[in-house]
């Protein structure tokens, strides 16, 4: 073979991988434009599912959001979560501003398999037509794995990943039977790749995202949609309640802006700032990069960081 010819051959290549890769990230680019643009005005009619919204960890931050721009298009709401007088507060702030209906189940799903008897008995003959998985815990701050004790890896694992499974065999039967329903999972970036010192946090969340796209694979012939959420940074507790800013969203806003991409797209971060920041992310976090010295002081740090970004009350 001739330095001619192997030279032809690798050009050839290098066109053919280099039309792969623009072809790749025009078609992310069109897909985000018409998923977080457009959808602001083209949206999917949402009340085809059924007339009630499930929503766990409802009292606050993006759960409490889900649950009032969910009312606000006309669901009536069963809001779940731990605390009772944040629950009936919740309630009655939504009832008055929605006009609709709204349900509340106390529980607590740090618990085991023993709440969801309840649960299910509370939800029993409503036409549900959303489930919103959304309530979730994270490390009080960044941590090797075998500094957790016991009862912290089991409350985690049941809060984020044992409460998405019950929840979802509870009504999933009746959505199957009626042919049509969404489930909406609230996952997060940090499912994406392996984020040091929140080893269990990031391995719960990449279940999540797992089980909602193979979940969604088995079960869109069937007339259910699953999503799966996969935010950044959005102003709650979890995340010290940081100052919202282009990168960090406000949860009212980003429940806003995640509804209106259902139906258009089975993954998602959520809303534009957060696809931008992902796609940056994807870019240049190789695997490399997240073995560096670098993000494990990122992650070490963190805390301290956050709690600078803290709001001034």
């Amino acid at each position: 073979m001739s330095d001619s010819t192997l030279y032809q051959g690798l050009t050839f290549l290098g066109f053919l991988a280099l039309g792969y890769l623009v072809l790749k990230h025009t078609f992310k680019l069109l897909k985000g434009f018409r998923v977080h643009i457009l959808s602001r005005w083209w949206k999917e009619d949402l009340g085809k599912y059924g007339g009630w919204a499930v929503i766990t960890g409802a009292t606050d931050g993006i759960g409490k959001s889900y649950a009032k721009e969910l009312a606000k298009l006309g669901f009536n709401v069963v809001l779940i979560s731990r605390t009772l007088e944040k629950l009936k507060k919740v309630a009655a702030e939504i009832e008055k501003q929605s006009g609709h209906k709204v349900k509340i189940i106390q529980a607590d799903f740090t618990k085991g398999s023993e709440i969801y008897p309840k649960i299910e008995e509370g939800l029993k003959n409503l036409d549900i037509g959303i489930l919103v998985n959304n309530v979730g815990m994270a490390h009080q701050g960044p941590t090797v794995f075998h500094a957790s004790n016991d009862k912290e890896i089991t409350n985690m694992m049941n809060c984020n990943v044992m409460s998405m499974l019950h929840m979802t065999r509870i009504v999933l039967p009746k959505m199957v039977e009626r042919k049509k329903g969404l489930i909406i999972n609230i996952a997060s970036e940090a499912g994406t790749r392996p984020y040091p010192r929140v080893t269990l946090y990031c391995a719960t969340k990449v279940f999540m995202d797992y089980f909602s796209r193979s979940l969604n694979i088995d079960y869109k012939s069937k007339g259910v949609t699953v999503q799966s959420v996969m935010p950044l940074m959005v102003s709650t507790n979890m995340t010290f309640n940081v100052k919202t800013n282009l990168l960090v969203k406000s949860p009212d806003d980003f429940a806003w802006e995640a509804l209106n991409t259902v139906g258009l797209t089975n993954r998602t971060s959520g809303c534009l700032s957060h696809s931008i920041q992902s796609y940056v992310l994807d870019l240049f976090l190789t695997e490399y990069v997240m073995s560096s010295r670098i993000i494990a002081w990122i992650a070490r740090n963190t805390l301290r960081i956050l709690m600078s970004m803290q709001k001034t009350e």
